[in-house]
C-alpha cells in the first residue's frame, strides 16, 4: 500500500500527521488514547483497532474536503 502525505501539524517532523491511501482511504498518526475513562465510552471496539488522539486543527487543514 502507498501512502500520500497530506499534512502534519507538528514543526519537529513527528506525529500528529494525516496520509491517504491509493483507494482514498485516510491513515492518522498521532499519539495513543492512553486515559481509561475516555476508552471506556468508545463504542463496538473490534480487537484490532487502536485509537490515537489528533489536534482538530490538524483535521480542518489537511483532511480532504470531499
Amino acid at each position: 500500500m502507498k501512502l500520500k502525505f497530506l499534512g502534519s501539524t507538528s514543526e519537529k517532523g513527528d506525529c500528529p500527521t494525516l496520509y491517504e491511501t491509493e483507494d482514498g482511504d485516510i491513515v492518522v498518526q498521532g499519539d495513543r488514547l492512553t486515559d481509561p475513562e475516555a476508552l471506556a465510552q468508545l463504542r463496538d471496539v473490534k480487537e484490532s483497532e487502536a485509537f490515537v488522539v489528533v489536534p482538530r486543527e490538524l483535521l480542518t487543514r489537511f483532511a480532504p474536503k470531499e
